[in-house]
């Protein structure tokens, strides 16, 4: 192997030009030609690093926190870790980078997908970006946790860029340690999956990796910090630009003071928008190139209607992002950025997922106006190339994309396929008021409309009692409702809050955020003590005529539909279908990722994996959730311990269906 290295180094390499990297890289590429190296293997990945070679890089290579102006990258290293261990892999997403299944079983896979071994053709780097937090400019953000690999671009011809998260210190790390912890890691590995499967744009999670490394955190914040197992996703996106990329050029914010780091470089804007029409846009860029404002306007058109669909989407599944700032939000309108994210049990038009948004800003009902607001922020990033009196009247266009779309999806997920009436707007709005009343689940609630036939099938009175006899119970009970509406705010704060809106009303708006949460704590308090005289008799007996409201109105419109077709069953199985792929039987429901994080903290990662293949079909009306158990049992790998005195008996949740009613405890859970 040797003699053949050296041979084609002189063969193919003038060694005096091109560094030792170069020559490596040469080196494997030929191998690869040549049939030596097999195709498919770590080793063998077509990187090409395009965004390093296209945007202005940070002079500076030593890694310490600071402002880093004039530059979109800093080149940075991933920390080691000690002794990587894999959680769980997408093989579907690790496809997308060539990536044969083999190599999970090798046994220095978690040292690639840790950071402590780099793959050849890997350039590492930590990108520089801004935002708009919680309404709010930031100043300086960037990738404090994350960290750029480089661009894969596979056989078909498709550009991947992949980064690690949670991989160490960078220069935008701040006052963290750059890194991420177990639970954190698998929620964002799942439900990028999730997402991915149930067909919404989003970036891809190749790998979930653990460590016995560990970094400390205070999972509340109040006051009881705990040592947690520093971990890190593989993620996979056509890129990791975002909105608040382009706001490093931002000047002076009124609010807050604070500017971008490399505010007046336009010419680095030009690059930016350049490099991101061309690459991501290609048709735009192929169509106006000779005209640039007109293909920056035409771009911003196009994320414009990507934005709002992808909402949309969001929307049409009951799932809240969570932290829908501009530095969260993808330049090319795919999901971006898992933390607190949450899919919606109970309908709540008002949910909101982040324990740390307490004003309610990024709530449910919400998320459309906040990514129309973004829209607008990154009209104002890049103003000073294109004015903005040429993008902010096109923001309209997200309204217009946002209605039609969603409608579009509603349909579909109310079995309204062959009719378009004027009212189906209102039977919507009906339903989630519905919903929202009798304090039903969203997901399941959805999933068994598809279980009513159209009017004038056989089965069809029948059907129609299990389909009311299942919605009922899907509803909430008194006491679940009670334990609901209880008080969340520091019974201190509150009463301070309130002692002061008694003197001193006018203050109200100064207390931001905080008067939103106490606000939201009346609200609770008043529906607490409506509840207070409700028994669980008069709570069904409302539900129940609620229902049977709803259901007649749906009933009326569904004979419509059956209006002047000849084949009721074939019409019956198509509608069926496209409920059934519209309205999905499984979601990351909170509850079924602690259970996987609470095996995984505990070193048993199979019901991280068996989750992953529930979610990786998330529309089946057929899987076999007890042979899938046993079969993830069979092929998946013992977790690693470090302390084989500490292991656990292997569990899994061959009882958890994962498709009923959440239980009890599942309103305990806080994410943050």
């Amino acid at each position: 192997m040797i003699k053949i290295f050296r041979t084609r180094i002189r063969h193919h390499v003038n060694t005096s030009r091109i560094s030792l990297l170069s020559i490596g890289t040469v080196f494997l590429r030929k191998l690869h030609l040549h049939g030596i190296m097999s195709s498919g293997s770590l080793e063998s990945l077509n990187f090409d690093n395009l965004v390093l070679r296209s945007l202005p890089i940070d002079s500076e290579e030593e890694n310490y926190i600071r402002q880093v102006s004039g530059a979109c990258f800093s080149k940075v290293k991933p920390t080691p870790v000690s002794n990587p261990q894999l959680v769980a892999a997408s093989l579907s997403a690790l496809s997308l980078i060539d990536i044969d299944p083999k190599q999970v079983e090798r046994a220095d896979f978690a040292e690639f997908f840790s950071g402590n071994k780099l793959l050849p053709g890997s350039e590492t780097a930590a990108h520089c970006y801004c935002g708009h937090q919680f309404g709010y400019f930031s100043g300086q953000l960037g990738d404090g946790a994350a960290m750029y690999l480089g661009e894969i671009v596979n056989k078909s011809g498709t550009r991947w860029e992949i980064q690690l998260k949670g991989s160490g210190l960078t220069p935008f790390s701040r006052s963290a340690d750059g890194r991420k912890v177990l639970r954190s890691t698998i929620r964002e590995f799942l439900c990028s999956e999730a997402i991915h499967h149930l067909g919404i744009p989003t970036t891809r999670a190749g790998s979930c990796v653990t460590s016995d490394s560990r970094v400390v955190r205070d999972i509340f914040y109040d006051g009881h910090p705990i040592q947690e197992r520093c971990s890190i996703v593989l993620r996979i996106a056509p890129t990791f630009l975002r909105f608040g990329s382009f706001e490093i050029f931002k000047a002076t914010d009124s609010e807050t003071g604070r500017t971008g780091p490399s505010v007046g470089r336009n010419d680095i804007l030009k690059q930016m928008l350049d490099y991101t029409v061309q690459t991501f846009y290609p048709e735009i860029w192929q169509a106006h190139s000779a005209d640039k404002e007109t293909a920056y306007v035409e771009f911003f058109k196009e994320l414009t209607r990507r934005t709002a669909r992808l909402v949309a989407d969001w929307q049409s599944v009951g799932w809240c992002h969570g932290v829908l700032n501009t530095d969260n939000m993808s330049i090319v309108g795919v999901t971006i950025d898992y933390g607190p994210f949450g899919f919606m049990d109970k309908y709540d038009p008002d949910f909101i997922c982040n324990a740390s948004d307490d004003g309610g800003r990024y709530t449910y009902i919400k998320q459309p106006q906040i990514c129309k607001w973004n829209i607008k922020k990154f009209a104002e990033a890049i103003q000073g190339v294109v004015p903005l009196a040429k993008t902010v009247p096109e923001t309209k266009i997200f309204d217009e994309e946002y209605s039609d779309y969603y409608t579009k999806k509603m349909r579909k997920k109310f079995g309204l396929i062959n009719t378009i009436e004027e009212q189906d707007g209102d039977l919507v709005g009906s339903f989630l008021d519905t919903l929202h009343k009798t304090g039903a689940d969203f997901t399941n609630c959805f999933r068994c409309l598809s279980r009513l036939p159209l009017p004038g099938s056989p089965d069809f009175e029948e059907r129609l009692q299990e389909v009311t006899e299942y919605l009922l119970s899907q509803c909430s009970t008194v006491e679940e409702l009670k334990k609901e509406y209880r008080p969340r705010m520091n019974p201190r704060q509150f009463q301070m809050i309130m002692m002061l809106m008694e003197s001193n009303p006018q203050l109200a708006p100064a207390l931001g955020r905080g008067f939103a949460a106490f606000s939201q704590e009346i609200e609770r308090l008043e529906k607490s003590k409506e509840l207070e005289n409700v028994t669980d008799e008069d709570k069904k007996k409302e539900n129940q005529a609620m229902w049977t409201a709803w259901l007649k109105t749906y009933v009326e419109r569904l004979k419509k539909e059956a209006d002047k077709v000849t084949d009721l069953t074939a019409a019956n199985q198509r509608r069926k279908e496209v409920m059934n792929m519209t309205n999905p039987r499984f979601i990351l429901r909170n509850y079924i990722a602690q259970n996987a994080i609470d095996a995984a903290e505990k070193g048993d990662f199979s019901e991280v994996r068996r989750v992953l293949e529930i979610l990786q079909t998330p529309y089946s009306e057929d899987l076999d959730l007890g042979s899938l158990s046993q079969a993830t049992a069979e092929t998946s790998p013992p977790a690693a311990t470090e302390d084989t005195s500490n292991s656990v008996e292997s569990r899994t949740f061959v009882e958890q269906c994962y498709d009923g009613k959440p239980p009890s405890w599942s309103t305990d859970l806080r994410v943050t």
